[in-house]
């Protein structure tokens, strides 16, 4: 669904390139996350996928369609949700939604709600209901909290049923039920239409359940690959134990021929091993025993450090 080839983005007057060199492919409804601290290179790269920056070199296509050549293209087959809200604040959320509708083209416009088309109608209402926005659609969205602007943004950006949908810190700023409830209903669109989403975000945890994550820095690529695998690759599982009695501990620990790391707490590295059987063959008594299943951020922090190296 999308192809990036050796891209280049390097603004005007700027030292080095914002986008260097970058490769990568999405299949078709993939989730496909793009992570990496700010000035990494990702919003870029999101402005050339839709359309609205020209890349320096390289080339980068969107269902066949290059961004370029093919912009208008493009332009009906993606759907976008900014950082900052792109919302016309003069007008109700309905209004918002029926102006995107006509101009993609989808209906014949109309002065007001009631006489637009009943397939319009029905799209607006199934989508605010899914979001529970229902008895707001009708309201000014000046009236909007920042939550019920990102989930109207989400209907808005939905409505002409877009194969690629590019997703840019859609969660800033939202409280944790807000985001759920936005997650809840993205994976509901993705499951029943297959819709390809792109993602960047700072908030890890989302892009734990990507498909496939690609981290960027100082616009290259660090890193590609499943979060599992790059978990399993950079971060490993662990074991941490305590005791009172810390230099028992470690002589019983010696001679049990486990690996330790640490002067206390003791991390153990579980590297396939039992962590019932572990903690059974231990017997001075512990302080402290915890589990250490690595993270995405454990693995993205350690990426990203090593590249800046």
């Amino acid at each position: 669904m999308i192809r990036v080839e050796s891209l280049v983005k390097r603004y005007r007057k700027a030292k080095r390139n914002a986008v260097d060199g970058i490769d990568f492919e999405v299949e078709a409804g993939e989730f496909f996350a793009l992570l990496g601290p700010n000035g990494a290179g990702k919003t870029t790269t999101l402005s050339i996928l839709t359309t609205t920056l020209a890349p320096t070199a390289g080339r980068a296509l969107i269902d066949g369609h290059d961004v370029v050549a093919e912009a208008a293209a493009v332009r009906r087959k993606v759907g976008i949700i900014f950082q900052r809200p792109s919302l016309d604040r003069n007008l109700t959320a309905e209004e918002n939604v029926r102006f995107h509708a006509i101009l993609y083209g989808l209906y014949s416009y109309a002065p007001i709600y009631r006489l637009m088309a009943p397939a319009y109608r029905r799209q607006v209402e199934e989508s605010a209901a899914l979001l529970g926005l229902t008895r707001e659609i009708f309201d000014p969205i000046r009236t909007y909290s920042g939550g019920m602007l990102r989930k109207l943004e989400i209907v808005r950006s939905l409505i002409h049923r877009p194969k690629v949908l590019f997703l840019d810190e859609p969660t800033a700023g939202l409280d944790a039920p807000s985001r759920r409830t936005l997650w809840q209903y993205l994976t509901t669109v993705r499951r029943e239409s297959g819709t390809t989403i792109v993602l960047t975000t700072h908030y890890l945890e989302e892009a734990e359940q990507a498909d496939r994550t690609c981290i960027l820095n100082h616009g290259r690529i660090a890193a590609t690959g499943t979060p599992e695998a790059l978990k399993a690759e950079i971060a490993r599982e662990y074991l941490l134990v305590d005791a009172a009695d810390r230099r028992r501990l470690t002589d019983e620990l010696g001679r049990l021929g486990l690996p330790l790391a640490g002067s206390g707490p003791f991390q153990i590295p579980i590297e396939g091993r039992s962590t019932h059987a572990t903690l059974r063959a231990i017997e001075t008594p512990l302080t402290l025993v915890r589990t250490h299943a690595p993270s995405l951020e454990d693995a993205y922090l350690e990426i990203v450090g090593r590249s800046d190296e």
